[in-house]
Formats: structure tokens, sequence, C-alpha cells
């Protein structure tokens, strides 16, 4: 399905002179940062006895993460200005993502991994940003369908993580939740655990000494994933070469082109530098620095400001609902009332991602078809309904499966519909897609500490009210960005009239002057 509608727009002219390439490196590079945004949640606990921590100071791993994220995010823009330093940060990111799964294992205390996931997390929002400014330049308006493709990857990679994650996962569940009294408990399970009477096999075969845990073998699952993250970079080492972008290898042997190719390489190459001087004199698609300090936006209406604004908000709660949930639906199973087996529990994130990459992929014929802000407004109402109904049946773990299937779908093509619906209102020429993908990278990160802090203080129950309060908030904003959508449509409206009023007054003029010119003559 997705190589038949990438064949479909390919037709078109866009896709010719190299795209394809760039376009499916692009896709790669993304599958590095869903593979790494996803690991955290089913290895919370593995990760929280390796680092002996609370619940609430493992929080911080994941603020450490979204918070170098939003600033990988807000300075992405800035390896966007030429070809050679694009993919050059997208090659360093991508390389930098493998290390730190490789190293992760060798993290013994909390504040060691917190660096390592803040490492991370500055490579991820570099590709988040290039990844995305780069498809929509090229398509622009056929940029809805790869742009879901794109996002797509994001899922495949978050699929795979828990997957190859599950198997290692160790059976004990969270010991360190709560404090003293979780202390307690885990020194009572120890002592029961490794009571002869209990287990006279295990202690015969295995001789157990005081004080010895359970060894965790979860590091094999980051080592996998580190492997598994290698052919990335070295497929966008491959696109750098190609294009004969690396200084210290031969070039390769240029392709040969005919007279119709060379020409139109021509004038696209003309056209790319009246499109970059265009870009410099009113912001372009460069970091969400350079968007503020434009000197243009003075006389831009507040309906300009305000599309920016609520579609940056938008994205805030819906990718802080995504993150959230991807991070503590796990715990969220294994505790009271659900109490799920850990196992079991460790299939959630995996459902949960299966079910973004599955409505990422049916998003690609859906957004052919449809119009973004039609899909937005179906997938925030389900989104609505189905945390609602996972409220009402909070003691069942069968709906908890469900609904934790039906809220990825639902959730799974707000980000890149957002963006497609937010750039074509702005015709492609504000900063919609740097300040989208900052306030995302903002709501994962707030999102995430805030839902945290509030399971660890009220109960594994906040979890889901959360969510319910901020997808109802997402719902409002996104009607209030519907309602700006229309006045700036009419601002345009009216400034086209004034110019076409001004023009012909000029042109009659013109004529006038002609005519005389003639009768004098």
């Amino acid at each position: 399905m997705l190589l038949h509608f990438y064949d479909h727009v390919s037709s078109t002219h866009r896709m010719q002179n190299g795209n394809a390439h760039h376009t499916l490196t692009y896709w790669s590079v993304f599958f590095s940062f869903g593979l790494c945004i996803a690991f955290l949640g089913p290895t919370i606990c593995d990760l929280q006895s390796q680092t002996n921590s609370t619940i609430d100071q493992i929080t911080w791993v994941f603020f450490s993460q979204q918070f170098c994220l939003l600033i990988g995010s807000s300075i992405g823009g800035v390896f966007k200005r030429t070809l050679l330093s694009a993919l050059s940060a997208l090659f360093v990111s991508a390389l930098i993502i493998s290390v730190i799964f490789a190293i992760i294992p060798l993290c013994n205390n909390v504040l060691l991994l917190a660096v390592a996931m803040a490492v991370s997390g500055l490579a991820m929002g570099i590709i988040d940003t290039i990844a995305n400014i780069q498809l929509v330049t090229i398509y622009q308006k056929d940029s809805a369908v790869f742009l879901q493709a794109l996002h797509f990857f994001i899922g495949f990679g978050a699929l795979v993580s828990p997957l190859i994650a599950d198997p290692f996962l160790s059976e004990g569940g969270c010991g360190n939740s709560t404090g003293n009294g979780s202390q307690i408990m885990h020194h009572v399970r120890f002592m029961l655990r490794h009571t002869p009477i209990l287990e006279p096999n295990i202690t015969q075969s295995h001789p157990v000494h005081a004080g010895e845990e359970e060894e965790s073998s979860v590091h094999y699952a980051f080592w996998i994933m580190a492997l598994i993250n290698i052919p990335v970079p070295l497929a966008v080492l491959f696109l750098m070469y190609r294009e004969q972008l690396i200084p210290c290898c031969p070039s390769g042997t240029p392709r040969l082109l005919d007279k119709d190719e060379l020409a139109m390489e021509h004038q696209q190459g003309a056209e790319s530098t009246e499109e970059e001087q265009k870009e410099h004199e009113a912001g372009g698609h460069g970091d969400i620095f350079s968007c503020c300090r434009n000197d243009n936006l003075r006389g831009l209406p507040v309906s300009f400001f305000m599309i920016h604004i609520l579609g940056g908000l938008v994205l805030f709660m819906t990718d802080g609902i995504v993150g959230a949930y991807a991070g503590f639906v796990y715990y969220y199973g294994v505790a009271p009332p659900m109490s799920l087996p850990p196992k079991t529990a460790g299939y959630l994130a995996s459902i949960f991602w299966a079910a973004i990459t599955a409505g990422r992929l049916l998003s690609i014929p859906l957004s052919y078809r449809f119009q973004p802000v039609r899909l937005l407004m179906f997938n925030l109402a389900g989104a609505i309904v189905t945390v609602l109904m996972l409220l009402i049946f909070y003691t069942s773990s069968t709906f908890l499966f469900v609904g934790t299937c039906l809220c990825g779908l639902f959730l799974s093509s707000i980000f890149p519909c957002m963006l497609a619906y937010t750039e074509d209102i702005l015709d492609y020429q504000g900063c919609a897609t740097s300040v989208l993908v900052t306030s995302a990278g903002m709501g994962e990160m707030v999102m995430q500490v805030l839902v945290g802090s509030i399971i660890h203080t009220e109960g594994s129950y906040s979890f889901l009210l959360c969510g319910m309060v901020i997808a109802c908030l997402g719902f409002i904003v996104f009607i209030g960005l519907m309602l700006f959508h229309r006045m700036h449509r009419n601002y345009l409206t009216g400034t086209k009239k004034k110019s076409a009023m001004v023009e012909e007054p000029a042109g009659e003029q013109d004529g006038s002057a002609k005519t005389e010119q003639k009768e004098n003559s």
C-alpha cells in the first residue's frame, strides 16, 4: 500500500531528479527516532532497578530526553541551510542514537541515565525538524501523503523497540516505585522468593546469598537495538556519497543526463536560488529563533500568529498524550486495580505503537482523499471518546488492550495532518514546521513530567483522568484554530481585492497616457 501511493505520486515532476532517494533516506532516519522514543515505557521498571531509583526520579529521565528533544527541534532548522549540513546532522544524530543504546546498560545511577537520554533527545530533535522541513520543502502541496509515510516510520521503529525489549524484561515488576513501603515489600518478596520451602529446586540448584537480587538481562535488548539502528547512519552516509558531499572520499562518477534533464536541473537550480533568497528575506523554514527575529512579521495580521500558536497548542496536547501514554501505560497496567503480570503489561506499549504504525499507514491513502482538517476533527473526537471509555471500564483488562489500540489509531496521524494543515493555510511561507515540531516536543516533555508526578502522588487512576482532560483541551483549541483560519482566509481575500483595485487604476492611467501620446503625435 505504501509503495503503491508512493509510485502514484511519483508520476508528478516532484519525484524526479533524485527526490526518491532523499525521501527514502528521511523515512529511514525516522525509524531511528521511533526506535529511541518507545523503549523507556516497557523498560522503566528494569531501568528503575538498574539505577536504584523511584518512579518519581525516573520520570526526570523522560524530562531530560524531551527537554533536549525540544532544544534539538528548535535549533534543527540551522542545519537546513545547505544539503551538506542537513545530511551531516542527520548522519551524526542517527549514529549518536546507536551509541546511546550501547551505553545505557552501563548507567548505574539515574543522573548518568538522564545525561545519556538528554544526548539522545538532542539527536532526535534534530532529526525531527530536518526531516519534516525537507519533505515539506520538496513536496509542498503534496507533502501530506509523504508526511504520513514519514511518521509511519516513527511508529514502525516504536513498534520494534518494545518487541525487542519484551523477552528481556524482568518478572518482578517495579520494585522502588513508592519509597519505604515499596522497599519493605521488595524485601518481603525477596525473602519469600528464596525460601527453601517455597522454591526448593531453585535454591538447591542456585544457592542464593543474602542481599542477592534477580539479575536483569535487559541490557541485551539495548545492544540489539544499537545493532539494528546501525544501517540508518550508513544509509545517510551513502546518500552523502551519492550526492558527492563527502570531502575525504573521491567523487563518484556523475550520472549522465540528457539535454532535457540538464535543462530541468538548470531551471530548478535557478528556482531554488530564488526560493533561498525569498526564504532569507521572509524567514522561510528556518529555525524557530530566526522566525522570531523576522522583521517582515510586523505587518502581518493577528490571525497569522494565532494559527501558529493554536496549531502548536494542539500538538502540545496531543503529542503530550502520546508521550505520557507510551511512557506510563505499562506502569498503569502492573499497578492496581489492573495488576497485570509484567510480561502481559509489556505488550501494552507494543500494541499502542503498533496501532500508531497501522494508523499512519492507513492515513496515507486517507490523506490523499480527504482534507487534513477533516481527519484532524475525526481523530481528536475519537481520542476523546476512547479515553472516556477507558475511564468508564477502568477495571477491565480486556478493554485496556482494546482502548490502547484505538487510542493509538486516533492519535497516530494528528501530527502530520496538523503540519500539512497549517502549512497549507500559510501557503508554505511561514515558520509553521519549526513552531509545530518545537511545540510537539515541548508537549511530550511537560506532559510526561506532569502525568508522572500526578501518578506518583494521586495513584494510577489519575493516568486516564489526565489523558481525558488534555484531550478535551486539545479539541477546544482546535476549534479556535478553525475560527482563526476563517479570519485569515477573509484577510487574504480582502488583501487580494485591494491589490486588484490598486492595479486597475494604474493600468487605466497607463492606457490613457498612451492614447494622449498617439493623439499628440
